[in-house]
């Protein structure tokens, strides 16, 4: 490794001497590739990279579900990749951010595996899998590893414009302290009146602090101050960015007359808004009703036209209009989990900057008035992320894109000593004595022989989900613990059963994301004022 990677990236920064505070860093292409780099990670990967990191910052509930798959047991999953898909999602964007100079993701590269049997390949069920360990249709494993032969790229003579990943080669720009990316000779538009309260320094920005930074960019006004100068970060998330006043219909079912015996007894963070709910269940058993609340305050709107959909049955304290958790199927888990699969940008792009404890948003609004990024496909990986390719599942309920694979082929040549090739390119074939097939990529999360795409958890099976959305399989016995060791009055506690669609789904997103009492802030808070 060269010392300037070890080193990092180098940057000028302007220090303001009286407020203590960085007021930009003037950079290459390097640096403003790693942020806008932020904006196509999945929400997953960002949990991995900082939940360790000291001062700890939680985002929302995020760093419980995150929590939850890891102590779920592998079996509770359809695949044993399932579990892999959403612990280390993998990044639509991952052939351009490998070429980052600091790259910050610690997930595998994409890796291509055919059945052992590899005749199999050539003449028989010709699949491909990102994923170790799937099962060929010919009931083998698919543990032969290949690796991907690629067109060498033109040589041509160096053109230093060529250079960066998503921002042209030989662009200089300045980057404020809320993540506002402009072009040089801007300094009058951030506050600099006089020359004699500022101070340059000159410095390398780490891997380690760019971690740190992809936090603060999250949970401060200041992310480069905290991350270059001061180093003390300990803010959180703002709740009070969550915007319910769009979601303000619920579609619910007249309230149970009993309540489930069956209540989680994990600890529960309460939120300080009005409405909460204790708990949701999901079953298809349910019949069909809408339950309008005395103050309407979930994310559904009963007048829109949807397709798939999922119920959940929430049990809601009377007195204190609070959830303490949820009983669930796998479809509404399926969802939940899914949520670390989602691109930070799409978030962004959703919301219009909803994160605002943090400065992701100008990050976003930065790269969407761009003039110095590469090319309009560029963009778009920044602006409308998608998801990697096999990370939808079957119900899926947000309105999100998947990349779609490129065709692959295998091939033979008999007369060569290496004569096994994997390729995109059948271009890259010998002129004579091939043999080749087109491979078709399996799904990871579906057995050969299933017809539809499966979700990420084993069918009839339920979950316990407690407000901060900590999901556990059910147990009867904690469930009567959670109401004794809290007190709860069985009198106090009534059951509502929710029909979720899409809108409803991405509200759980946000909620999940901003707060840490998602379930009470998805279906029951009341709308903001100020929206």
């Amino acid at each position: 490794m060269d010392e300037e990677h070890v080193k990092g990236i180098f940057l000028k920064v302007l220090i303001d001497t009286v407020n203590n505070r960085v007021i930009f860093t003037e950079s290459d292409e390097d640096f403003v590739d790693v942020l806008l780099s932020f904006l196509t990670m999945p929400l997953g990967t960002i949990i991995r990279l900082i939940r360790n990191k000291p001062p700890v910052v939680r985002i929302g509930c995020l760093n419980n579900l995150y929590k939850s798959i890891e102590n779920l047991d592998v079996h509770r999953f359809r695949t044993e990749a399932c579990k892999t898909m959403l612990l280390y999602p993998r990044n639509a964007a991952a052939a351009q951010c490998k070429r980052l100079k600091l790259n910050i993701d610690d997930g595998e590269p994409l890796k291509y595996f055919v059945c052992k049997r590899l005749d199999c390949s050539l003449f028989e069920y010709q699949m491909l899998s990102h994923y170790r360990g799937a099962i060929c249709g010919c009931g083998e494993d698919m543990d032969y590893e290949m690796g991907l032969c690629e067109k060498e790229p033109k040589r041509r003579g160096f053109d230093a414009r060529d250079r960066g990943v998503f921002v042209k080669g030989l662009t200089r720009l300045i980057i404020s302290d809320k993540l506002e990316v402009m072009p040089a000779s801007t300094e009058t538009k951030l506050g600099i009146m006089d020359g004699n309260t500022t101070e340059e320094c000159n410095r390398y920005i780490s891997e380690d602090e760019v971690s740190t930074l992809l936090k603060c960019s999250l949970a401060s006004k200041a992310p480069l101050t905290e991350t270059l100068w001061k180093h003390n970060l300990e803010p959180k998330l703002d709740t009070n960015a969550f915007d319910q006043g769009s979601c303000n219909e619920s579609r619910m079912e007249e309230p149970a007359s009993n309540v489930s015996e069956e209540i989680h007894d994990k600890p529960m963070i309460m939120g300080k808004s009005k409405t909460k709910v204790h708990y949701a269940e999901t079953d298809d058993d349910f019949p069909e009703a809408n339950y309008s609340l005395e103050e309407p305050a979930s994310c559904f709107e009963s007048n829109v036209n949807r397709g798939s959909s999922t119920s959940i049955n929430l049990v809601i304290s009377k007195s204190k209009n609070i959830v303490y958790y949820a009983e669930a199927n796998e479809d509404f888990v399926d969802l939940l989990f899914s949520f670390l699969t989602v691109p930070l940008g799409y978030l962004v792009k959703k919301t219009s900057g909803i994160t605002s404890k943090g400065c992701i948003n100008h990050l976003y609004n930065s790269a969407e008035e761009a003039l110095y990024l590469k090319s309009f496909e560029h963009k778009e990986m920044l602006l409308d992320p998608k998801l990697a390719h096999n990370l939808r599942h079957e119900n899926q309920l947000l309105d999100i894109d998947e990349v779609i694979n490129p065709q692959y082929y295998y091939a033979e040549h008999h007369e060569c000593a290496n004569n096994k090739i994997l390729t995109s390119d059948k271009t890259l074939f010998p002129s004579q004595g091939v043999l080749f097939s087109m491979l078709t990529v399996t799904d990871p999360k579906s057995e050969y022989d299933e017809a539809t795409r499966g979700g990420f958890v084993m069918g009839s099976a339920k979950f316990n989900i407690t407000d901060n959305l900590i999901v556990t399989p059910i147990s009867p016995v904690s469930c009567l613990s959670f109401l004794k060791e809290r007190s709860v009055p069985f009198d106090d506690i009534e059951e509502r059963v929710v029909r979720m669609d899409d809108e409803e789904a991405f509200c759980l997103l946000v909620a999940s994301f901003v707060s840490e009492s998602a379930l009470t802030d998805a279906f029951l808070r009341d709308p903001n004022p100020e929206y």
